[in-house]
């Protein structure tokens, strides 16, 4: 596949003519705001955002930080310093009032207008 540009709009995805952007620049620069913004994750990060992709599906109700402790073997002050940072961050998970993990996208317990199911025939909201 060739280094390119895509453009979104609306609906669409256009190809960006090189003359008007150097692809290689813009993917360079790209590469670095992801590295900037993900920066922060260690790997007990992305360990207990994976925990929650793939657990909310299964149990259809909201993580307690106990139980993502005892099942990834951290303790609760780790796992809840951990869920602070994703969710200060803004793009990985949300907790409700009670410290529960709800979502951790793509999924979600909550009910939204966007329902998805998997090919296993599990069933969950979308984030």
């Amino acid at each position: 596949m060739k280094n390119r540009i895509m453009l979104g709009l609306w609906k669409y995805m256009l190809n960006v003519p090189t003359f008007l952007l150097d692809p290689k620049k813009q993917l360079m620069r790209e590469k670095m705001r992801f590295g900037a913004a993900m920066g922060f994750m260690t790997e007990d990060h992305r360990r207990v955002h994976h925990f929650a992709v793939k657990e909310l599906p299964h149990v259809k109700q909201p993580l307690s930080p106990d139980l993502i402790a005892q099942k990834l073997d951290l303790s609760r002050d780790e796992v809840v310093s951990v869920l602070t940072d994703l969710e200060k961050h803004m793009t990985f998970l949300f907790r409700n009032k009670q410290g529960e993990v709800t979502w951790a996208y793509p999924v979600t317990v909550d009910k939204t207008p966007h329902h998805l199911t998997f090919s296993s025939g599990e069933q969950v909201y979308a984030a």
